[in-house]
């Protein structure tokens, strides 16, 4: 009979505790974007090119448990001051995330979804570069984990400058 109350409390108690789930629903090239300014001028150069990278991530909430990630990630190769090639791709994805909150939210559609998105925008960037018939452009991978704890902790210290900067006015005044 024991057992039997312990297990009803158990069911009872997951039931109440929300599913957590993850779950990659499609990924999709959303955009893609290819500029050569320099032409046939880009070839006669001596190739040493300085490469420029751009990131930046976006989230678009579909509905209660479903998120559109996209990984903007913008390539810009100069050769001396000239532009060589920019290459723009937006690597999306539709996620199935259930059951996280706040920040452990956050931190999914921030770190894993890019993770997730990363090689694909990699691979598109290298294939339409070489396909321009320059030299492969494989970029280095990507710490998105890093990053988001970077993002937090400058946006927790600009919230701590923010108060301490109200605090600084309110007392100027009296």
């Amino acid at each position: 009979m024991a057992e039997e109350n312990n297990t009803e409390a158990a069911a009872g108690a997951e039931q109440e505790a929300p599913q957590q789930q993850f779950n990659v629903q499609r990924i999709y090239l959303k955009d893609l974007s290819y500029e050569a300014p320099l032409g046939v001028e880009a070839f006669k150069q001596q190739w040493q090119p300085k490469v420029n990278q751009e990131l930046n991530t976006k989230t678009n909430k579909i509905d209660d448990s479903n998120y559109e990630v996209v990984l903007t990630l913008t390539v810009t190769v100069k050769v001396g001051e000239d532009t060589a090639f920019l290459v723009e791709v937006q690597q999306a994805g539709l996620f199935l995330v259930a059951g996280l909150e706040n920040q452990a939210l956050a931190q999914v559609l921030n770190t894993t979804c890019p993770n997730i998105l990363f090689p694909y925008a990699r691979e598109a960037i290298d294939n339409v570069v070489t396909k321009g018939s320059f030299p492969a452009l494989m970029l280095p991978p990507i710490n998105f984990d890093a990053l988001f704890v970077q993002a937090v902790n400058q946006a927790r210290q600009q919230a701590e400058a923010d108060q301490g900067q109200a605090a600084e006015e309110g007392q100027s005044v009296n």
